[in-house]
């Protein structure tokens, strides 16, 4: 963080995805050279969908933008929050990606796994815009 705080990333992944399940399906986290710790969650389509009474057939960014996925990535963001330690383990605001990560562009690796610093350079516009306030559906604890 700007602040000089150390983020552990890995860690912070995993209690985002599990405490996001079934809904997240991978998180990308953001924050270097800001205040606040941010996420990029990809969610996890089949039951994103299901909960928002979607068909199968509905697009990434139609379930994205869903009020009851919205709600849920709300109180997701509240609940983590109010069990955070440190500014370091505070989830202060969050996006959920409207198109899913692309393996040309590098942001999966061969193995399947998201690459996060490949992630935040080809979504860099949108993590300028997560902490400007201007991009759109911006969760906030």
């Amino acid at each position: 963080l700007s602040t000089g705080t150390f983020v552990s990333v890995g860690p912070l992944r995993a209690k985002i995805i599990a405490a996001g399940a079934p809904l997240v399906q991978d998180v990308v986290i953001t924050g270097l050279n800001e205040k606040e710790v941010g996420a990029l969650v990809i969610l996890a389509l089949g039951p994103a969908r299901k909960l928002a009474g979607l068909p199968d057939s509905a697009a990434m960014k139609d379930v994205a933008g869903h009020a009851i996925i919205q709600g849920a990535m709300a109180e997701l963001v509240t609940k983590l929050a109010s069990t955070a330690t440190g500014s370091s383990g505070r989830i202060a605001r969050a996006l959920v990606l409207t198109e899913p990560p692309n393996i040309d562009k590098g942001e999966i690796t061969d193995k399947g796994s998201i690459n996060q610093r490949a992630v935040l350079k080809e979504r860099a516009a949108l993590v300028q815009a997560l902490y400007a306030d201007t991009a759109p559906m911006i969760v906030k604890p």
